[in-house]
């Protein structure tokens, strides 16, 4: 469950009685976020080395949300559809889940996404691209 609830009771006057009347509050939980951004996205699901790398890919159009090119900013929510183009091969995911925190990357993830197609390059397509 995403949210607590908690209970608070507030006294309201009445003409000649004081009746005690409770309000259900809810309070969102911290660790629950329904989007992450981009690059903090492919850096947490370990598809990136670094966030610089996922800002670069996304400045050059090689990163795509929903078939559209994608700032590092882009707001990924679970069912978005990426794709990542390297130089050698070029990756089609779904987002299953959005990582609580980026803090703890030491443990394995849990697989935050699910490989659609993979598709590789030729080894000359690339080699002619390389400066």
């Amino acid at each position: 469950m995403c949210c607590d609830l908690h209970l608070l009771k507030h006294e309201v006057p009445s003409f000649s009685l004081v009746t005690p009347v409770f309000v259900i509050v809810k309070v969102s939980s911290l660790r629950y976020n329904p989007f992450v951004r981009l690059d903090l996205f492919l850096k947490a699901s370990r598809l990136v080395k670094r966030r610089a790398i996922a800002e670069a890919m996304c400045a050059a159009g090689r990163v795509l949300v929903n078939g559209s090119p994608a700032k590092p900013a882009k707001e990924v929510r679970p069912g978005d559809e990426l794709r990542l183009s390297y130089l050698s091969r070029s990756i089609d995911i779904e987002v299953l889940a959005v990582p609580s925190s980026t803090k703890n990357l030491k443990s394995p993830p849990e697989e935050p996404y699910r490989v659609i197609a993979e598709q590789r390059l030729p080894r000359d397509a690339f080699e002619t691209h390389q400066p």
